[in-house]
């Protein structure tokens, strides 16, 4: 088949405009498995942004998870871009609007305090380069109508990337044991999530290790002050208009969101 990295492009960002998913683009404007050309139009939605004039801040890493790369039929993570008008406020409320099919997980981020050049880089590098850790609620979303995503659909779509809230009390990274650190997601003071760490490429700092080296060979680095979303500690959950979650992750404190009832616009 024709790929056709525009259309797809064209496709995506109409239903962000207008707020109507749209079918899925393998098998009409993307191959099959095709994870190469998915990336040709992330990368035409990443020039698209910042020629109009948003900043990057940083990265999300997807597909963390054995069993959810296992059911893509995938080995590998996948990567989106965090732009400075994704970023939340620690418990603000997010109109419901704003987004088109919004689900919530927990992750860790890591605010970068050096760059990471390097293709082959170390655990070592990865230690020196976090300046400090942060609890994480990425809002992910999909402009592929009924989550009806592959592999190529979601890294087509940036990730099926959506918002990200970050905790405003950072810890050290030697403070906190990544690979054991357990996870709660709440809603009105219920479990709607659980997880830790290891849940997560076997520990976080493997997924930032796998995202450094993959963003080096392409020539886009990260740098330091990236944010960088690990990927999540266990499963997502769908979001319900006026509801707050909150995440807790051991060492590392809280994080919350919230949703309007109601359209603001």
């Amino acid at each position: 088949m024709t790929v056709d990295i525009e259309a797809a492009n064209r496709e995506l960002a109409v239903a962000r405009q207008d707020g109507k998913p749209c079918p899925p683009l393998r098998g009409r404007l993307l191959p099959e498995g095709d994870i190469e050309a998915a990336y040709q139009v992330q990368q035409v939605y990443t020039r698209q942004r910042l020629g109009k004039g948003h900043r990057r801040v940083g990265a999300k890493i997807g597909l963390t998870s054995r069993t959810v790369q296992e059911s893509f039929g995938v080995f590998q993570p996948d990567f989106g871009v965090l732009f400075d008008d994704m970023a939340v406020g620690d418990g603000v409320e997010v109109p419901i609007d704003r987004l088109l099919q919004p689900r919530v997980e927990a992750e860790i981020a890591f605010v970068l305090g050096a760059d990471l050049p390097d293709e082959r880089v170390t655990t070592v590098d990865l230690i020196r380069a976090v300046d400090h850790v942060l609890p994480a609620i990425e809002i992910v979303d999909s402009r592929i109508a009924d989550w009806d995503i592959s592999i190529v659909d979601t890294v087509a779509d940036n990730a099926s990337s959506g918002l990200f809230v970050l905790g405003t009390a950072p810890r050290r990274l030697a403070d906190v044991d990544l690979r054991l650190c357990g996870m709660v997601l709440e809603h009105a003071g219920e479990p709607v999530s659980v997880g830790a760490g290891a849940a997560c490429l076997g520990n976080p700092l493997h997924a930032l290790q796998w995202l450094a080296g993959t963003m080096a060979r392409a020539g886009d680095p990260l740098r330091a002050g990236d944010v960088v979303l690990s990927g999540a500690l266990g499963p997502m959950v769908p979001v319900t208009p006026g509801a707050a979650y909150e995440a807790r992750i051991s060492g590392l404190g809280s994080v919350r969101t919230c949703f309007s009832k109601e359209a603001t616009s």
